[in-house]
C-alpha cells in the first residue's frame, strides 16, 4: 500500500502570495469619488462613511487605506482595516440603486483562542471557528427604496469552481445554510480542503455576497458572486504568519464555472 504525503496547510501570508499572480480581481472603482455616506442600521447603530476615492475612505472621522469596486452596475464593494493593534476588518456592500446597504464587522482570534482545540470547542459550545463576525443589514442615506438585502438559501446545493488565476483555481460545494466545503484543486493549497462555516446574503437577482470563516488557520473571506455574470469580487483577510504579529487583507476576484447543482 502506497500512503501518500498529506498537502499542509499555509499561512494567509502565503495564500495572498500565490492569489497575487495573473490573477482575475476587478480593477477598482470611481463611481462612489467623493460621496459621503450617512450608513444606519435598525439597532439604531450609524456610520459615516466619506469616499475620498478608489483607495481612501474616512470612516467616523477616521481616514483609512481601502479598496471600491463594482462587480455590478451600482453596485459598490468597500474594503479596508481599522485599528492598530487587535484589527478589525470592516466590508461594506452598497446598492445605490435602492441605498440598502450590508456591514460586515470581524475579527481574528489571537494565539490564545486560536489554540482552542475543536473537541474543547464542541464540548463547550463554541463555534469551531474562532474567527467573529457580525452581518448587519441598514440604508444610506434617505434614498432606500425596495426590499433590503437578507440571508438567502439559493446558493445551497452548487457547486462552483473559481478560477483565481490560471495558477489558482477552487470549488466550493454549498452544504446548507451555515457550512460550505472548499477544496483547492490547483494552486498553492493544492490538494487542501475543509468544511467551514458561513454565511449567504442576497444583494439582488443572482448577486450574493458569501461570507467564509475558517477553522484551522484564522480566515475571513468575503466575496461577491454575480451568477450572472459568472464573476467574483472580494477579499480574504488573516495573519499574514504563524506568529501573529502582522495582518494581511488582499483582494480576491474569479471566474466562475458552475458544475452541477444537487438537490435534496
Amino acid at each position: 500500500m502506497t500512503i501518500t504525503t498529506t498537502p499542509e496547510f499555509i499561512s494567509v501570508g502565503a495564500l495572498g502570495e500565490g492569489f497575487a499572480i495573473n490573477n482575475n480581481i476587478l480593477e477598482v472603482h470611481d463611481g462612489l469619488n467623493g460621496r459621503n455616506l450617512t450608513l444606519s442600521f435598525p439597532d439604531g447603530r450609524t456610520h459615516e462613511c466619506r469616499i475620498m476615492n478608489s483607495h481612501t475612505v474616512v470612516w467616523d472621522g477616521r481616514e483609512q487605506k481601502a479598496r471600491v469596486t463594482s462587480v455590478r452596475e451600482g453596485i459598490y464593494f468597500i474594503d479596508f482595516l481599522l485599528g492598530d493593534s487587535a484589527v478589525q476588518s470592516v466590508s461594506l456592500v452598497l446598492d445605490d440603486t435602492n441605498g440598502q446597504v450590508t456591514l460586515v464587522l470581524a475579527t481574528l482570534p489571537d494565539e490564545k483562542g486560536t489554540a482552542i482545540n475543536a473537541y474543547d470547542r464542541a464540548r463547550q459550545g463554541m463555534e469551531l471557528t474562532g474567527v467573529q463576525a457580525s452581518i448587519l443589514h441598514g440604508t444610506a442615506g434617505t434614498q432606500q427604496r425596495g426590499t433590503g438585502h437578507a440571508p438567502t438559501e439559493e446558493l445551497i446545493g452548487l457547486r462552483n469552481r473559481y478560477h483565481y488565476s490560471p495558477e489558482e483555481v477552487y470549488e466550493h460545494i454549498y452544504l446548507n445554510s451555515n457550512f460550505y466545503t472548499w477544496h483547492c484543486i490547483k494552486g498553492s493549497e493544492a490538494g487542501l480542503g475543509d468544511t467551514d462555516r458561513c454565511h449567504y446574503i442576497k444583494i439582488a437577482e443572482k448577486l450574493y455576497l458569501f461570507v467564509w470563516r475558517e477553522k484551522i488557520v484564522p480566515t475571513l473571506g468575503v466575496i461577491l458572486i454575480d451568477m450572472n455574470r459568472l464573476k467574483t469580487d472580494g477579499k480574504i483577510f488573516g495573519y499574514n504568519g504563524f506568529d501573529f504579529s502582522s495582518y494581511t487583507n488582499f483582494p480576491v476576484g474569479a471566474i466562475t464555472e458552475v458544475i452541477n447543482v444537487t438537490t435534496h
